[in-house]
């Protein structure tokens, strides 16, 4: 497990303890510590903050999956926002959960991770699936101009090209591209255009 408040790590180990199936392996505080515990030892699952100093999450999620792909990630966080849990789970963590959840459910997380599976709250699923709890998927959330630019950056066109089909400066275009990557929660055009393929979008 991966805090750097040994308060939390103390109180998840207290935890665990009342657990036959469930056992704290080593403890780390900091990125740089993950990694030469998990080069030192054998472990199945990583429970581990997103806020450590000196810590990026994603690129830890990433090296820890590149290296050890056979240890499997939970993020606990204090964060409950989407954009965040989207970034840990498309870096590769396998379940993310928040520290206001009961022990019942952490636990539940660590049994459904370490057995293979995908864990995610529920009110976070709901935000991840129709975003902001409006009940729509992300996209439904685009404004008309900003849905026809979607379409045409998921289609493969270029900015330049965006802005003389919808007589808009290129600076517009560009304007409208940075509002819907951040109502998308998308970090690439990669992930924008599997995002409109996964939505069967566009063919």
């Amino acid at each position: 497990m991966a805090d750097d408040h040994a308060v939390v790590r103390r109180g998840l180990r207290h935890i665990l303890e009342t657990t036959p199936d469930l056992a704290i392996a080593d403890e780390a505080a900091s990125g740089t510590e993950v990694m030469e515990k998990l080069q030192a030892g054998e472990f199945e699952v990583l429970l581990m903050d997103v806020s450590m100093p000196g810590t990026d999450p994603v690129d830890l999620i990433k090296r820890v999956k590149a290296q050890h792909p056979l240890v499997t990630v939970l993020v606990h966080s204090m964060h409950a926002e989407s954009p965040v849990a989207s970034r840990m789970l498309k870096a590769g963590a396998s379940g993310y959960i928040t520290k206001d959840s009961e022990p019942e459910q952490l636990l539940a997380a660590l049994r459904k991770v370490a057995a293979g599976g995908r864990y995610i709250g529920a009110a976070l699923a709901e935000q991840l699936a129709f975003g902001n709890g409006t009940g729509k998927p992300l996209h439904e959330l685009l404004s008309d101009r900003e849905n026809q630019v979607f379409f045409l950056l998921a289609s493969g066109k270029t900015l330049k090209a965006i802005a003389r089909e919808l007589h808009l400066s290129p600076k517009t275009a560009s304007t409208y591209k940075t509002r819907i990557m951040q109502k998308l929660n998308l970090q690439s055009d990669a992930e924008l255009i599997r995002y409109a393929l996964a939505n069967q979008l566009v063919k």
